[in-house]
């Protein structure tokens, strides 16, 4: 593989942006590949894939390189010198790059394999706290968590169905495959651009992983119930409840943030999903004017996003133990108040895409001893761990209103 100038040097501007800035990885890989129109889909697919690879084993990396942040842009051709030798790449005779010592490079990489904090490349707080809470699956769920995430579509039922759905994108040169266990899944046999297919732009699929599939499924939601989609953002899973509802009945899409309900309303016109209505949650009056109404209730909650470390995997330099104390409190809190939109006999999914018991089961465990928590009864709850399902790690709870 021969190493292109300027590709090398937008991956070197990226990485400087999402170490020493703390930018989104991204929202500065998307902006990147707007960088030279020039730049074929091989090209932008380097600058992708270096960049989260990179941001995925930075502490790994780093160590190797011995340098410490915030990096200088020395530091950070060292880093990318490193993630190359690694890789078996000849490294060209630029002035960025000093001579790289790569027998050091695989002797150390080697070394510090041994130890699991650097071999997964976490923080060390990352890895005791994992270590606490998952202590027989931990090892082989970090590990699970550090590949690339598979691209799964889901099938919108409103418009098509699999197998048409399959043939329109083979049209498209994109081959896909179903999910066993997952009725409207589709997985991409490459990564390519799906958003720029006319089976897209025709509102014929979404992007969305499969376990995350699951979670409208696990409520049961049925055709003319009123349904309340609490913490709703872009709204993958409400177009999933409104096909499942055949557009009859009514989802509420409820949410703090009110830009990403504007999102949700253009996905939910290409989906033709026209049973959605969209509620920004301006203050607590929103959500009292729902009490005791809803059939359904989805609080698909706020939380550390561990399960997702394979999509985001920055989040994993974001993340601190004072933000996880203070998402368990926020989770509590929720799910004490929505819950009381639930109707007697109504139901009620809370949901995480973590894989923490201490904010999954020991939730539910806690809310189940509030004033409110002893109207419900817990009917089922699942487990999705990324070392099983080679998907998203997930959580969900069932829960039932007397």
């Amino acid at each position: 593989m021969r190493l292109h100038r300027n590709l090398v040097f937008a991956v070197i501007d990226g990485l400087g942006e999402i170490f020493n800035e703390n930018a989104y990885a991204d929202k500065v890989v998307q902006s990147l590949l707007k960088r030279d129109k020039r730049w074929g889909a091989r090209d932008r697919g380097f600058i992708a894939e270096t960049v989260y690879d990179i941001v995925r084993w930075k502490r790994l990396y780093a160590e190797i390189a011995e340098v410490k942040e915030p990096f200088s842009r020395e530091n950070l051709w060292r880093i990318f010198a490193v993630w190359a030798t690694l890789r078996g790449i000849k490294l060209p005779d630029w002035k960025q790059i000093e001579p790289t010592p790569t027998r050091r490079i695989k002797g150390k990489f080697d070394e510090l394999s041994k130890i699991r904090k650097f071999r997964e490349s976490i923080p060390d707080w990352l890895d005791e706290l994992g270590s606490q809470e998952l202590p027989k699956i931990w090892d082989k769920e970090i590990h699970a968590l550090n590949q690339q995430a598979p691209v799964i579509l889901r099938t919108n039922t409103l418009k098509t169905d699999k197998k048409t759905l399959t043939d329109r994108l083979e049209e498209e040169d994109i081959e896909v495959h179903s999910v066993k266990g997952y009725p409207l899944a589709l997985q991409l046999e490459e990564r390519a651009n799906v958003f720029s297919t006319q089976a897209f732009k025709d509102g014929l699929f979404e992007v969305q992983d499969a376990s995350s599939q699951l979670v409208a499924e696990f409520l049961d939601v049925k055709p003319g119930q009123k349904v309340v989609d609490t913490c709703a953002g872009a709204g993958g899973k409400s177009l999933h409840m409104a096909a499942l509802m055949e557009n009859k009945g009514q989802v509420i899409a409820m949410d703090i943030y009110a830009n990403k309900l504007k999102e949700l309303k253009r996905r939910a016109r290409r989906a033709g999903a026209f049973n959605i209505e969209t509620r920004a949650i301006e203050s607590t009056k929103d959500i009292k004017k729902l009490y005791g109404k809803a059939d359904r209730v989805l609080i698909d909650a706020p939380c550390s996003g561990l399960g997702v470390l394979s999509r985001n995997p920055d989040a994993k330099w974001k993340l601190s133990l004072e933000f996880l104390n203070n998402i368990r409190n926020t989770q509590a809190e929720i799910l004490e108040n929505y819950s009381k939109m639930v109707k007697p006999g109504g139901k009620l999914v809370y949901a995480t895409c973590s894989i923490l018991p201490s904010e999954n089961q020991k939730q539910v465990q806690h809310f189940l001893t509030k004033e409110i928590g002893k109207e419900f009864k817990l009917i089922k709850d699942k487990n999705i761990f990324s070392s099983e399902s080679g998907f998203d790690g997930f959580y969900m709870a069932l829960l039932e209103r007397n």
